[in-house]
């Protein structure tokens, strides 16, 4: 049984607990991991994260009290959120019920209107720690209203309604990264995402040898502070002393040029970002090339301008960080990183897989005892991106068979005409 498997058949029970019935529907969206591209994807360059597995799970069915309302309740016994789909939906209270608000407010707008249904959310995305959980959280209630209404959104249209949810509901003006991700993760494969164009390529990760290690630094953010909405302001302002229609068309020299006409705080969060996106291709580069090194000093020199240009580091990501350069190679670490918004959550480390063991218990027992604090580390791999477990609409099915069916059968036509072509040149 797979982690999501286990973690599906988990709240299907504790909703039958919750309900006194089982659940028509479940649903999962992951979290994710952004190996390289940080606080570029506002700035129309290119980021490059990876589905990880850890989820946010919904098992739901319809309501059985008649009132049109979505009750979601959280296995934490966090307030539940209660979504009165007879009146426009607006943000309000509780604070995290507000990702979902969004959501239900777009589909709404779509006359996707799944009606009152009871909700039980279950989430292993850890809050706050730069992994998504916001974005999990917005994915996976889009993909639970089309199980219920049996109509499904095209995935890059799913990302950009959870985008504006989180923009208008949650009051966060964050980039288009963590909602693509989470939408449509592969299996195996990291995501080269052009922010921009918003065009995709997968970047195969398949290497059993090395794996991804996240460290929860425990220190846990909030972006809607305002932190994140400062640096996004200051990117604007050196667009428009640099003359580009963002920081993706600024070069090096460019920026440089212009050196003289901006403080030095901007032109450090410029600089970040220039050298942050092509730091981000070569990456892309290197693990297509399995250069493992090479990505990991990729690694290193994006925490370095994450932490000295851009400011969004703090003092325990950065122990991480030197505990694991100081391993190396040697010790299997390839490179790391600070991920996600910044201010705590992560890191995420490029690490030998089979010393992972050893790499986990020597930054935990060091980063306890420079910091006091007791950090959450996992490994992970690549995931898939958001998926019905269970209750998928009989019509989806049938397209998708017959589909397969005419695409299976046209590979057996060319199969039939180019293989006696083949054997006929041999």
């Amino acid at each position: 049984m797979t982690y999501l498997q286990k973690l599906a058949s988990d709240t299907a029970n504790l909703f039958a607990k919750t309900y006194g019935r089982p659940p028509r529907w479940i649903v999962a969206a992951p979290g994710r991991v952004n190996l390289i591209g940080e606080h570029t994807d506002y700035n129309d360059g290119y980021v490059l994260p990876t589905a990880i597995e850890r989820y946010a799970v919904m098992a739901a069915d319809k309501s059985t009290d008649g009132k049109n309302v979505v009750q979601i309740r959280d296995v934490s016994g966090a307030e539940p959120a209660l979504i009165d789909l007879s009146i426009p939906v607006k943000p309000g209270t509780p604070k995290w019920s507000n990702y979902p608000r969004g959501v239900v407010a777009g589909c709404l707008e779509r006359n996707m209107n799944p009606g009152g249904m009871d909700v039980l959310l279950n989430s292993t995305v850890p809050l706050g720690s730069g992994l998504s959980s916001s974005a999990s959280l917005e994915v996976c209630t889009a993909t639970l209203i089309e199980a219920a209404t049996g109509r499904t959104i095209v995935p890059v249209e799913k990302a950009l309604l959870c985008q504006k949810a989180e923009h208008e509901f949650a009051g966060v003006p964050c980039g288009i990264m963590d909602q693509f991700i989470s939408a449509m993760g592969r299996q195996n494969n990291l995501l080269l995402l052009d922010c921009r164009s918003r065009e995709t390529q997968l970047v195969p990760m398949n290497d059993p040898a090395v794996s991804l290690l996240i460290v929860n630094s425990n220190v846990k953010h909030e972006l809607a502070n305002g932190e994140y909405a400062q640096r996004r302001a200051q990117c604007e302002a050196a667009v428009k002393i640099l003359g580009v229609p963002s920081l993706r068309d600024a070069t090096p020299e460019a920026l440089e040029n212009a050196k003289g006409r901006m403080d030095d705080v901007i032109f450090r969060r410029a600089r970040h970002v220039i050298s942050e996106i092509e730091r981000t291709v070569h990456a892309a580069e290197g693990i297509r090339a399995s250069n493992w090194p090479t990505v990991g000093q990729l690694m290193y020199a994006s925490h370095r301008s994450l932490r000295d240009d851009y400011e969004v580091s703090c003092k325990e990501l950065d122990v991480i960080v030197e505990i694991a350069e100081g391993l190396g190679i040697k010790g299997g670490v390839f490179g790391c990183r600070m991920t996600g918004g910044g201010f705590g959550g992560c890191t995420v480390a490029l690490v030998q897989t089979e010393l992972v063991e050893s790499i986990s218990t020597k930054i935990g027992t060091d980063y306890k005892k420079k910091t006091g604090i007791d950090a959450s580390i996992f490994v992970t791999r690549p995931a898939g991106g958001a998926t019905i477990v269970k209750g998928k609409v009989a019509v989806e099915s049938d397209l998708v068979d017959s589909v397969l069916g005419y695409l299976d059968a046209k590979v057996q036509e060319v199969r039939a005409a180019v293989f006696p072509l083949r054997l006929a040149w041999d």
